[in-house]
């Protein structure tokens, strides 16, 4: 009987394996991608120019910070657990795969050529590598997930994470992004974001307003109705505002360090504490992947 059982889990892998080992080394690729930008950004050695004016690029420095602390590490912490077969490699896989596609596009396409000095041209061929790799990191671990192997989550929970991806959407929608829409309707705007970087202003604002909120309402509500289907997106979406909300603080920071004239100590603070929320949710939502059942009950199923 094990000999039979062992030439069926050998058997199983054939193409499974191979595909593991994809994710694993992309996953990989992936985590240094993203610390090499961070190093060749504004916040270490500024090799990378961007085409933005001071203080967007101490927002950039600010999202490289989160990814040296947080989005790379994760990254190369779910290759390892990808290629060692642990269940929550796939879904800790999505997190960081989002978060690259989101933030490599604005970096990309952001700044304004004719207005300042740079050289982010030259290394476009990176983001776009990044771009595909995350593109393709997240299709197969988002279709790797088997939701019958994932943890059930408590209600108390559940509820958390709606409501705190709603809160998220809200804000996003109502706090930050419809004050500098209304500016931007006058017929004299004044806002300095706008005026300074207007590329960056409108590329952030479609993005967020046409794709991330929506998905945060649809996360937000399909968790606090317990739908079958939250129970994976749940996971996408914390991750993806814990990384956002380390981004966020690390511009806080980064933005009062230079001396901006948007930086207040109330914003930083309050960055700041948003990050650390959402960093406590995203672990209180992973925690029960790495608990001996669920390994129990993945590998059961591997066997069968």
């Amino acid at each position: 009987m094990e000999d039979v059982g062992a030439r069926q889990v050998s058997a199983r892998p054939a193409t499974a394996e191979a595909t593991d080992r994809w994710l694993a080394a992309a996953l990989a690729v992936l985590g240094a991608g993203v610390a090499l930008v961070a190093i060749l950004g504004p916040l270490l050695t500024d090799v990378i120019g961007y085409h933005v004016s001071d203080g967007a690029a101490n927002q950039i420095a600010g999202g490289d910070f989160a990814g040296l602390v947080l989005v790379a590490p994760v990254s190369l912490a779910a290759s390892v657990l990808v290629a060692r077969r642990h269940p929550a490699g796939v879904v800790v896989a999505i997190g960081p795969a989002a978060y690259v596609m989101y933030t490599v596009i604005q970096l990309s396409v952001g700044g304004d050529v004719t207005r300042y000095p740079g050289n982010s041209e030259r290394f476009f061929p990176l983001f776009v590598g990044l771009l595909v790799l995350a593109s393709g990191i997240a299709i197969r671990a988002w279709s790797a997930i088997d939701v019958k192997r994932l943890p059930t989550t408590t209600r108390r929970l559940d509820r958390l994470v709606g409501w705190f991806a709603l809160v998220v959407a809200a804000f996003l929608a109502l706090g930050l992004h419809l004050p500098g829409l209304l500016d931007a309707w006058q017929d004299q705007p004044s806002g300095t974001e706008y005026l300074a970087d207007p590329v960056v202003f409108w590329l952030v604002k479609v993005m967020d307003l046409g794709l991330v909120v929506p998905a945060l309402v649809a996360v937000g509500l399909g968790s606090l109705r317990g739908a079958s289907w939250a129970s994976s997106a749940k996971y996408a979406a914390v991750g993806w505002m814990a990384m956002l909300g380390t981004a966020v603080a690390g511009m806080a920071i980064t933005m009062q360090a230079n001396d901006d004239q948007a930086a207040t100590t109330a914003n930083t603070v309050a960055f700041t504490s948003f990050a650390l929320i959402a960093l406590a949710i995203a672990v209180a939502t992973y925690r029960p992947l790495f608990s001996s059942d669920t390994r129990v009950s993945s590998a059961r199923k591997e066997r069968s």
